[in-house]
């Protein structure tokens, strides 16, 4: 499911539209695109002002550390799995490959992207 704060004006937490420049010096959508780097932008941006004042980082932010994590759990229970889990380790990556880049430019675009399951957790944390 995508929400573009372009298009309806308000963003799913009720903030206003992103896109403009952050007390910080990046905008909120760099901001947003450079959570999903590693999840070290990612706790640094939920930890440090102003970006963690900001809905729209917030919810890159934690919808990329809920993307981290259950890449390596699927990770982590397909190497367990013999043969059959390796042989589906290299589709997997390539699938969370695939959705990582996908969700980079989503939000380098001020989309409010949200993944199944991690999104909504990702949107009821950043409104809080």
């Amino acid at each position: 499911m995508e929400y573009n704060s372009s298009e309806a004006g308000t963003n799913p937490t009720g903030a206003p539209p992103v896109g403009g420049q952050a007390q910080g010096g990046l905008s909120q959508n760099t901001a947003a695109a450079i959570a999903y780097v590693t999840i070290i932008p990612a706790i640094v941006f939920l930890v440090m002002e102003p970006y963690n004042k900001n809905a729209f980082i917030r919810f890159h932010a934690f919808q990329s550390l809920g993307l981290g994590i259950v890449a390596f759990a699927v990770q982590m229970i397909l190497t367990v799995i013999p043969v059959i889990g390796w042989l589906l380790l290299i589709p997997a990556g390539l699938a969370f490959l695939a959705i990582w880049i996908y969700t980079i430019i989503q939000a380098s675009r001020g989309a409010w992207f949200k993944l199944p399951l991690i999104g909504n957790f990702a949107q009821e944390q950043a409104a809080k």
